[in-house]
């Protein structure tokens, strides 16, 4: 059984219309956790990551029809995909400024979900997120785990959460950028020497700049810490025409680099609005949640996930190792940099290979409830491009035997 849900959530002096795709584990749904997935951007639609990622079904190149994929992340559970914050999507509301705000809606949404459908909370949640999900995650889980702590509130089984290729200490990940376009040992080289150098010369501007922004706060030091860095850690490389998402193609004249087109006209068609009960045009990303998050985009929230980890929650970092925009070398160096009470551990366990069926498709690292992976030949959305491996990986964190 599936079911596409519209869910209204109603704070103080507005209304949220929050869309999202919902669809039930293909075998056992009232024994299988539930993953909410949220998509990064800011501003991009989960629902297309449900269309083209993870999803049960796909749009064919004709914007005809949809077909089954067999790595569906329903094999494994219950999923929902939410289009937040509010303007993403077929979502609607006043747009999120802050993380604070986007966690307070998706917690009152997770609260209202899991009042009309109890049943689906009973073996634990687990949030996945992608790209700028890297802030979301963090933001997220972390206000729920606090919440939790207040025994008047409802409570939200929450039992692990995962990042893939995501944006969450940009202090440590932006002073990896020159290094994975020049030689990062998995991807292609597309940047010259002079080049790799121009970029190193701006690491420390750029830190010094973000490190302002998360100290001040400040919107105008934040956003100029984002231009900074981004003309001189990020341009060189795009400006090649190289995809930011892949360094093995070329960008190409696609949205975001990717040709999505059938998606959008799929979901552009009146007879399919009219099932799902919409009426709007629907934009794989949108520009008021993006613009009104500008002065968040440097912002470190690494800090939040410590606590979560002391409490017993499971944490997986995983990114695939094409990517460029939130590259693994970038994320697995915030890993091994963070603070928390098995840091030692961690920084000190080995990598090993990771082959989930004997065959050698990454390299993982874990110590205690925390978990890296480096997923082969993928670029920033792993379960696209590495459909196989994505679902092995979530099987085997669902059931905690991701090693």
């Amino acid at each position: 059984m599936t079911r596409t849900v519209i869910v209204v959530i109603s704070p103080p002096m507005e209304i949220t219309i929050t869309f999202i795709g919902f669809f039930e584990a293909r075998t056992n749904p009232s024994t299988s956790p539930l993953i909410l997935w949220l998509t990064g951007g800011p501003g991009c639609s989960s629902i297309l990551a449900l269309l083209v990622e993870n999803g049960p079904c796909y749009v064919n190149d004709q914007a005809s029809n949809t077909y089954l994929s067999s790595t569906s992340w329903t094999e494994a559970a219950n999923v929902v995909w939410v289009d937040q914050p509010p303007g993403t999507g077929f979502s609607t509301g006043t747009v999120d400024s802050t993380e604070d705000e986007i966690a307070e809606d998706m917690y009152a949404f997770l609260q209202n979900f899991m009042t009309a459908f109890p049943q689906y909370f009973n073996h634990g949640l687990y949030v996945f997120g992608e790209s700028y999900a890297g802030h979301y995650v963090p933001a997220i889980t972390y206000y729920i785990y606090e919440q939790n702590q207040n025994i008047k509130n409802k409570n939200i089984p929450l039992m692990a959460f995962a990042i893939g290729n995501g944006l969450t200490d940009p202090y440590i990940q932006y002073a990896y950028y020159a290094i994975m376009a020049y030689n990062s040992g998995t991807a292609p080289s597309v940047i010259s020497t002079p080049t790799y150098n121009f970029m190193v010369q701006h690491i420390p501007q750029c830190q010094t700049d973000i490190e302002q922004c998360n100290n001040q706060g400040d919107n105008d030091v934040c956003n100029n810490a984002e231009d900074y860095c981004n003309t001189y850690e990020i341009e060189p490389v795009t400006s090649t025409g190289v995809n930011p998402y892949d360094l093995r193609i070329p960008c190409g004249d696609g949205n975001l680099c990717y040709n999505f087109t059938s998606v959008q006209v799929w979901l552009n068609n009146a007879t399919v609005q009219k099932q799902l009960g919409v009426n709007m045009e629907w934009n794989s990303c949108n520009n008021a949640p993006h613009l009104a998050l500008t002065a968040d985009w440097v912002k470190d929230y690494q800090m939040k996930i410590p606590p979560m980890l002391a409490s017993g929650i499971r944490g997986l970092i995983y990114a695939g190792d094409q990517d460029f925009i939130c590259n693994w070398i970038g994320n697995k160096n915030w890993a091994l940099q963070m603070t928390w009470d098995h840091q030692t551990d961690f920084d000190n366990a080995p990598d090993k290979q990771w082959n989930p069926d004997g065959t050698n498709r990454g390299m993982i690292r874990t110590a205690y409830n925390f978990t890296f992976l480096q997923v082969y030949q993928a670029g920033h959305m792993v379960p696209m491009d590495q459909p196989v491996s994505a679902l092995d990986m979530v099987k085997a964190y669902l059931t905690n035997t991701l090693m």
